[in-house]
């Protein structure tokens, strides 16, 4: 009886594993809205160093980036209507050299500051983790860590 409660346990345990309704969703692509799509393509392809990907759309308004971990961010013109834009809501990208990050930074002559708002400062983390944060030419915030 007991084999048959454990046999009967791993039987219903497998079935409610592989039932799609149980399935947990993924993440196929980030969607960003944008005034400007060429100061906004150079941005994510200079500034971000994203690989540009090809998008089915081919009209003007699409530009796609491959962003790690079989991820897209689709950059979408369109006429602008004012949105409100708050750090809290960001993106955030890993890298493995941050002091490389910075200096690139430097060079596409982008300011960056900590989570307080202090230019050109180095945000640390509890657990460690460096930050910094700068916008995008539509002003959405981008937090950059080293936690790659």
């Amino acid at each position: 009886m007991k084999k048959l409660l454990i046999n009967l346990s791993l039987f219903i345990g497998l079935c409610v594993m592989s039932n799609p309704i149980f399935a947990q969703g993924k993440i196929t692509h980030i969607a960003v809205y944008v005034s400007d799509l060429k100061k906004s393509a150079d941005f994510y392809s200079n500034v971000l160093q994203f690989e540009e990907i090809d998008e089915p759309f081919k009209d003007g308004l699409h530009a796609w980036y491959d962003i790690g971990n079989n991820v897209a961010l689709h950059i979408i013109e369109a006429p602008w209507e004012p949105i409100t834009i708050n750090k809290i809501n960001h993106l955030c990208f890993s890298v493995q050299d941050m002091d490389a990050f910075i200096a690139n930074l430097a060079v596409q002559k982008i300011e960056f500051e900590d989570w307080p708002g202090n230019k050109n400062q180095v945000n640390i983390r509890p657990d460690g983790i460096k930050q910094i944060y700068f916008t995008d030419p539509d002003g959405y915030w981008i937090e950059i860590n080293d936690d790659y």
